[in-house]
């Protein structure tokens, strides 16, 4: 039985997930209701879209051919998963997360000065063992630098702090429903010790008044990055997959804030969603960058084709998204990865696209690189 989420015989179990999700909601409606603001509409009119042209040229840049191998292997007992790479004080730095013993997730960090050998340090955000987040902590950048050219590739702060944004539930297990959305904040991400929950957590959760479709389930990984031309009307842009009934399909949908702290939903709909042959395919985990005027969402898709993969998709608004129809970023080929590849975090540094992803195959569920570039002849420790 493969941890993806579920596999096919457990997904055709969720037509009766209509029973099973008014209990675990109600372990998020405990925490306390707040009055939610109202959904921002999709705006009218005709949209820009991405021309193919276009989507064939990013894929050029984008497209990550070469792998290397695994980069942070898994301690026994350990799945790893959703890696997030930034740069400060001039050394690399990875925040990923881990689920040891199939307790729950924990936000962890590791170092490096070449984005190819990298050092476990330690946790940054540990259990609560209390309350909406007790058994699951799984983080992920927020404001980070979303430039494709000349990115510094160093986080941004707000209110003097850097900041995470993690996927919290009350149930041990893994990714167990439901999962809800926080925020957490440090004034040194380098530093290996815990970051700090803010008060007004869970941010969003599948509790809420003003729950789309969509998410009525769980709220998965998100992105966060601050968007200065306000192009949906708001400094601050979040982006996450939801889970549904019946059968636990996931798409991507967005999110707006003026201060991290208070979140709206933007649109009653998803912006990403690929149904495909299966009715619980995925279309998750993303992660925006901008390369020129266009947007582009870096996404692992599932169970619409064959497989979990790595794609990606363009808009010029951030709402309307052309999706990438052609070769996979990465895709499952090498023993380490003959199950899943996917989970992406990709970043071009020095001329060189690096596309760090998670792995699940024969030395179990790790972190995995792959590039634009062939690395393998550099002189570093890389496994097989």
């Amino acid at each position: 039985m493969n941890p993806l989420r579920k596999t096919a015989a457990a997904l055709l179990a969720l037509a009766t997930l209509g029973l099973l999700v008014a209990a675990p909601a109600a372990i998020l409606r405990a925490e306390g209701e707040q009055v939610r603001p109202a959904v921002a509409p999709f705006p009218a009119g005709k949209p820009r879209l991405v021309s193919a042209k276009l989507m064939r040229e990013i894929h050029e840049q984008v497209k990550t051919p070469h792998k290397v191998g695994v980069v942070i292997p898994a301690e026994p007992g350990e799945l790893l998963d959703c890696p997030n790479v930034f740069r400060h004080g001039g050394r690399w730095f990875m925040v990923f997360v881990a689920n040891k013993d199939k307790v729950g997730y924990e936000t962890h960090l590791a170092v490096s000065d070449d984005l190819l050998t990298w050092k476990r340090l330690g946790v940054i955000l540990p259990f609560a063992k209390q309350g909406w987040d007790a058994w699951q902590a799984a983080g992920g950048l927020a404001l980070y630098d979303t430039r494709w050219e000349g990115a510094t590739h160093e986080l941004g702060t707000h209110e003097g702090h850097y900041w995470l944004s993690y996927l919290g539930g009350a149930l041990q297990g893994y990714e167990t429903d439901p999962l809800a959305i926080g925020l957490a904040q440090s004034d040194d991400p380098s530093a290996l010790r815990p970051w700090s929950r803010i008060a007004e957590n869970p941010v969003l959760s599948p509790a809420q008044s003003d729950t789309r479709d969509f998410e009525h389930t769980t709220l998965y990984k998100s992105a966060v990055v601050r968007d200065e031309a306000r192009t949906l009307g708001a400094e601050f842009v979040m982006a996450y997959n939801g889970k549904a009934p019946p059968y636990g399909q996931e798409q991507i949908g967005l999110a707006i804030s003026d201060d991290l702290r208070t979140w709206r939903r933007f649109g009653h709909g998803p912006v990403v969603n690929n149904v495909g042959a299966a009715p619980w395919s995925i279309s998750g985990d993303p992660q925006l960058v901008k390369i020129g005027d266009i947007w582009v969402m870096f996404y692992f898709g599932a169970f619409w084709k064959p497989g979990a993969f790595d794609t990606f998709a363009a808009s010029y608004d951030l709402i309307h998204w052309t999706k990438w129809d052609g070769l996979h970023l990465v895709e499952p080929s090498e023993p380490y990865d003959q199950q899943f590849a996917h989970k992406p975090w990709v970043l071009k540094h020095e001329g060189v696209v690096y596309h760090f992803y998670c792995a699940v195959g024969d030395k179990g569920r790790v972190i995995a690189l792959a590039t634009s570039k062939d690395l393998r002849a550099r002189d570093v420790a890389i496994s097989p």
